[in-house]
């Protein structure tokens, strides 16, 4: 049987020694383009990947001896899993990897906009000493509002447990999920209690768009937001507006609907989320830490070892 594992993005070396370990061969080609890859995938029982291109039906169909795809990360959003599925690949990915960086990312985000952290450490280096203006909110008897309760948003809820929080939380494919450190609830309770709300769901068509001008209006209260789940899932300029509606007090952006630069600099509403001071922004880096790195890898060998015993 084929043993051989492509792998086209930059893992901790502890995935290649634990797969090694269960009898699989690794050729580690982390700077390998698309075009190279098509030309010798077919050569490969598994596939490592993070986001260096789609494992769409091109890299599928080319790939004629590849029985798993593992993905390096949370989502699986540069994966066609319908035809993943029709040509019965089995797709591991690693959300348990990075569920605690992502639920301390989080909060961080939360902590520096109700404190006003990026506007009065900016001041202070201006020579400028603004109490008053930098007046923050407390956390404690808050309602944080969640909409996702997988590996993240329930991280992120564990997290909150200190802060004497009451947190509720929605997922459209759960029930029955209420535990120690969150409420399951109805989408309309988010949107009636919640004093802070964070986006923990997968890019689908569903959720693309799904923070939108529409859903922001019914919002009761002014809340802060944070979004360290994908960037199509909230729309920025409906982010934007709700900031200069005062529906939104503060934003923690780790995700953009674009990202990276120059793709970044030239989106019509790039500007305005510059010149906000009420947006805290991080380069897609809330489940990147040196711990998830490693932590990922292991998390995916582990996996791999399990659908070995089931193989076997």
């Amino acid at each position: 049987m084929n043993n051989k594992i492509l792998i086209v993005d930059d893992i901790h070396p502890i995935f290649i020694e634990q797969v090694e370990a269960l009898g699989y061969k690794c050729d580690y080609l982390p700077t390998i383009k698309l075009d190279a890859a098509l030309q010798i995938i077919g050569d490969y029982a598994g596939l490592v990947i993070r986001s260096k291109f789609n494992v769409d039906k091109q890299v599928i169909d080319a790939a004629k001896d590849l029985r798993f795809v593992c993905r390096a990360g949370a989502g699986m959003d540069n994966i066609d899993e319908a035809y993943a599925a029709e040509k019965k690949l089995v797709l591991i990915n690693a959300s348990e990897g990075n569920m605690d960086a992502v639920g301390e990312h989080a909060v961080g985000l939360l902590l520096a906009l109700m404190n006003h952290f990026n506007t009065a450490d900016a001041e202070i280096r201006n020579g400028e000493w603004k109490r008053e203006a930098n007046r923050g909110f407390e956390l404690k008897g808050k309602t944080v509002g969640i909409i996702g309760y997988g590996f993240m948003g329930k991280s992120f809820a564990k997290k909150l447990s200190g802060f004497e929080v009451e947190v509720i939380a929605y997922d459209k494919y759960k029930t029955g999920f209420s535990d120690r450190y969150a409420r399951e609830v109805s989408m309309e309770e988010i949107v009636k209690y919640s004093d802070v709300l964070s986006v923990h769901v997968p890019l689908t068509k569903e959720t693309n768009g799904m923070i939108n001008d529409e859903l922001l209006f019914h919002f009761k209260k002014p809340i802060f937001f944070i979004n360290t789940s994908r960037g199509k899932v909230a729309k920025v300029r409906a982010v934007l507006n709700a900031i200069k509606e005062g529906k939104i007090l503060g934003a923690g952006l780790d995700v953009l609907e674009t990202e990276k630069f120059p793709a970044l600099d030239e989106q019509e509403w790039f500007n305005d989320l510059k010149a906000s001071g009420k947006v805290i922004l991080t380069p897609h880096v809330a489940g990147w830490t040196f711990d998830s790195y490693r932590r990922i890898s292991e998390v995916m060998a582990a996996k791999l070892k399990e659908l070995g015993e089931i193989s076997n």
